[in-house]
């Protein structure tokens, strides 16, 4: 067939033997065998030559169609909108060339999506910056608020220059991160410059001095609360797997941002400010807004808030019972269940992928029919909703046989490629129809009638999560075929359930296996079971006689038996050439065994196992968590007691738990953290554990702002959470210190209530410039920010309660700590010791006492079992709980209140 070089001659010629025959009919008229009588036995004598034209392992259709289908993607570094307007371009001119009736369609495209959301972030931001900037010119003089403004932009430019060394790009997680910040990062300069502007109103100072004396005073609580939220939002890097991946852009925006904003505030403000403050002795009319507000503020200021925290004061203790009476109660509405755990929700889609297996007998037709019938429930789905709502769904419909498409199906690569296919469903935009995805998939889910050839069929929105499977179940402890039996009882119990779509199983059936074993007369007439072997797998699968180039393609010549040769009985058949030459049958050498086969099988540790996955809906939180509890307390243990088998939950499941001990420990890490850079801060090991006692009670506000909006908390709210710790603690610190920079010139009570008083305006600003900054998300109505809810409610409402908290418990809690001092200090006079051989050892006792006696309790809270394995029902209720949340805090809190003893101060 080929013409193959030989050698050269003396350097100058090459020689070359036969001609290259690679038509039909050259290969037809190659000579095997001539007689001595000049007679020729060629190609065509022996064989039927059929030129079989060109491989297609893939057909696409749309509707009755054929088509083509040409994927474009993007690397890691890719502009996909950029990469979208080429193809668009492409397309334009292309579709100019094209026969009538061809035309170019382009679907599944992401730019749309992505620049919508990119829109949707954007408009919010700017909205909330907007908001942001008249709440500064409201409270602060015109020149002071242009110049604390200005630390936005500068803030966001130095992120967005790291990010691009750093090679992020701007997409929706990025751009959160930076929305983020809006609130946060003027909070160090609304500190700096409302303290400047207070030293020049109230105290004389030029400007100048105000200026230089407000950065001294403020450098070390905003310095420590910077240093604090960096370390916050750092702890989300410990976060590992695909969700710490999708995440780690937010800790990278918020510290380069808020590092940014620091810089500025101490090397930049201070100059404007001792220039803008001045103007603060006149009256410009430009300031005329900020004037009135302030008068307001100051009124309400001395008039109502100073009495309040008199009051406040003097009832110290039942404000701190009042604290943990909410937070016990917000803890128990999610005990109750009234707020919902849901892991994670992915962003609606728009694209709905359903993909179907034949069995192992199935023809092309088959799969055809199978494919047909997905089109006809497609269309039937989408005309009932048509009918139900106005709307109709469908945007574009592609179907194929020979492949699969989404995360296709398990086993699929062990058939025959006519023996897959798929449907690829485009629906509208998802704020234009009143239903999901999900519903939608259950609509056609429930009209398809499967072909009698069909092995799975199986349907899905497309992108269920990074994560893994919604619901994935794994099966072990048996042989395969009763996992597969197992398996099979497993799916249908769970079909029952409209919200489950997408069901299967990675132990696919595969055609029946025809077992040979060498007979003694095998043996004798020196037959091997591999020799045996390699004629089988020649004649059933022929073998590639040649490949070479034809144009841009490659082209094969394959010797192989005629399709009529192989039959039922084509082993009975089969003759086998001993070594003698002699032919002998067969099924006289051989004896033939049948099994049921399967395409794949999966072990892990050795230990054979099957997956069963799916998709979960979780648009109705209430619905997935009951058929959650049903799987695991019904379905489950009903499997496991009928086939003898063990069950185990993975996919998102697992991804959840991973998630959950990655979280722990992030927090872990950001509590030493923060506690370290305080205790360096104010010189003190535990003036610390005043400033953070607020941290758990960000939890009133978060679970509550969960139940107000039916937004479960996610792993989004874990995110919020993350960062909050941090970020609540920034106006104690600020409060903190300027009561004890008051209780060195008069009484620790009233420098308690006038540091608190003369601290409102800023904490108040911080707080509300935060809260404000992420207002436009909370309020957004697309079904694309959704899934950033969590974090947006978690910020506005936990950060929203946690000023009323610091305003009115970290005053509570230090009048106490000035109780337990004075008492402690009777003990040792009436005791008549050196104060230091009592103070510390009694501090430390009684404190670790205390602090051991909560930690053992608080297993119980979240309810853990190991250190005490019998538990009264009424210990484990709502109210139980409540009440054992009541008493762990009163000894955290006791206990916190005698350690910080161990350093009295005066």
């Amino acid at each position: 067939v080929n013409a193959d070089p030989v050698g050269d001659v003396a350097g100058t010629a090459r020689i070359r033997t036969g001609v290259e025959k690679r038509t039909a009919e050259d290969i037809a008229n190659i000579v095997l065998r001539s007689g001595a009588d000049f007679s020729e036995l060629t190609v065509g004598d022996v064989a039927t030559i059929t030129v079989a034209g060109i491989d297609r392992d893939q057909s696409f259709y749309v509707g009755d169609n054929s088509a083509v289908q040409i994927s474009v993607s993007r690397n890691a570094r890719g502009d996909a909108i950029g990469i979208q307007a080429t193809v668009e371009e492409v397309a334009a001119d292309m579709v100019q060339t094209l026969p009538q009736g061809v035309s170019i369609d382009l679907v599944n495209t992401r730019a749309e999506q992505i620049t919508g959301r990119l829109n949707l972030l954007m408009e919010n931001g700017l909205m909330g910056l907007a908001l942001v900037l008249v709440l500064l010119f409201l409270f602060l003089n015109a020149r002071t608020a242009f110049w604390v403004a200005m630390g936005i932009p500068i803030s966001m430019l130095a992120a967005v220059t790291l990010m691009y060394v750093a090679g992020i790009t701007i997409n929706m997680i990025s751009l959160f991160a930076l929305i983020i910040t809006l609130g946060i990062v003027v909070d160090d300069a609304i500190v700096v410059g409302e303290h400047a502007d207070f030293r020049a109103r109230v105290l004389g100072e030029s400007g100048a001095v105000a200026a230089e004396n407000a950065a001294k005073r403020m450098f070390g609580p905003v310095f420590s609360a910077t240093i604090t939220t960096n370390i916050a939002f750092y702890g989300l890097t410990i976060i590992s797997g695909r969700f710490g991946e999708i995440i780690s852009v937010i800790p990278f925006t918020v510290i380069t941002v808020l590092t940014a904003s620091l810089i500025e505030c101490f090397i930049v403000l201070p100059h404007h400010l001792s220039h803008t403050v001045e103007t603060t002795k006149k009256d410009r009319w430009y300031d005329w807004p900020s004037r009135q507000v302030n008068r307001g503020f100051g009124w309400v200021r001395d008039r109502l808030f100073r009495p309040l925290m008199r009051l406040i004061v003097v009832l110290r203790y039942l404000v701190i019972a009042v604290s943990i009476l909410l937070l016990a109660s917000q803890m128990a509405l999610f005990v109750r269940g009234e707020v919902q755990w849901r892991f994670f929700s992915a962003p609606e889609q728009g694209q709905v992928n359903g993909n179907f297996a034949m069995l192992a007998t199935a023809t092309r037709d088959d799969s055809l029919a199978m494919m047909a019938e997905l089109q006809r429930a497609t269309d039937a789905a989408a005309a009932a909703f048509e009918a139900e709502t106005g709307v109709n769904p469908l945007k574009y419909v592609v179907t194929q046989i020979g492949g699969t498409t989404g995360r296709g199906l398990t086993g699929a690569e062990n058939k025959e490629t006519y023996q897959i296919g798929a449907i690829s469903i485009e629906l509208i935009d998802a704020d234009l129809r009143p239903f999901s995805s999900n519903e939608f998939v259950a609509a056609v889910q429930a009209e398809v009638v499967n072909h009698p050839q069909a092995e799975t069929v199986s349907f899905r929105s497309f992108g269920a999560g990074p994560g893994g499977d919604s619901l994935s179940i794994e099966l072990s402890g048996a042989d395969a075929d009763t996992l597969k039996a197992a398996a099979e009882a497993l799916k249908t119990e769970l079909s029952q359930f409209t919200e489950v779509s997408g069901l299967q199983d990675s132990l696919s059936y595969d055609k029946d296996e025809y077992v040979l074993e060498l007979t003694p007369k095998g043996q004798a007439l020196g037959f091997s079971i591999d020799a045996l072997g390699s004629v089988l797998r020649q004649r059933l699968g022929g073998i590639e006689a040649a490949s070479y180039p034809d144009g841009t393609r490659s082209a094969t010549i394959r010797v192989q038996l005629p399709d009529e040769e192989l039959t039922a009985d084509f082993l009975e058949r089969l003759q086998m050439r001993t070594a003698s030459g002699i032919y002998v049958p067969l099924s006289d050498i051989v004896t033939v065994t049948t099994e049921s086969g399967f395409s794949t099988v999966q072990r892990e540790n050795g230990v054979m196992l099957i997956s069963v996955s799916g998709d979960l809906a979780d648009e109705d939180a209430d619905r997935a968590t009951e058929i959650k509890a049903i799987i695991n307390e019904d379905i489950l243990p009903d499997i496991q007691s009928r086939y003898g088998i063990e069950t185990e939950l993975g996919g998102l499941s697992e991804q959840e738990n991973q998630f959950l001990s990655d979280a722990i420990n992030g927090l872990i890490f950001v509590l030493a953290g923060i506690y370290l850079t305080l205790c360096w801060i104010f010189a003190s090991w535990t003036r610390p554990i005043v400033v953070m006692a607020v941290i758990p009670f960000g939890l009133v506000g978060t679970i509550w702002g969960h139940y107000i909006w039916g937004v479960p908390l996610s792993m989004f709210s874990v995110v919020g959470l993350l960062g909050m710790v941090g970020i609540i603690i920034n106006d104690s610190i600020v409060l903190v210190t300027t009561i004890d920079e008051y209780a060195r010139e008069r009484g620790r009570i009233p420098a308690i209530i006038d540091g608190t008083a003369d601290r409102l305006r800023p904490v108040m600003l911080t707080t509300a410039t935060t809260v404000i900054g992420l207002a436009p998300l909370l309020y957004e109505g697309s079904s694309q920010a959704e899934f950033l809810k969590p974090t947006v409610i978690t910020l506005v409402y936990g950060l929203g309660f946690g000023m009323f908290i610091v305003l009115f418990m970290v005053p509570s809690l230090l009048a106490i700590q000035l109780d337990f001092a004075r008492l402690m200090g009777a003990m040792r006079m009436a005791l008549g010791a050196r104060r230091r051989a009592i103070s510390l050892p009694v501090t430390l006792a009684v404190g670790w006492t205390v602090a051991l006696f909560a930690v053992l309790l608080l297993p119980l809270v979240v309810g853990y079992g190991p250190l005490l394995p019998v538990l009264p029902e009424a210990v484990m209720s709502a109210v139980g709980l409540y009440l054992m949340l009541m008493i762990a805090g009163i000894f955290v809190i006791l206990a916190a209140t005698l350690i910080s003893l161990g350093r009295r101060r005066a």
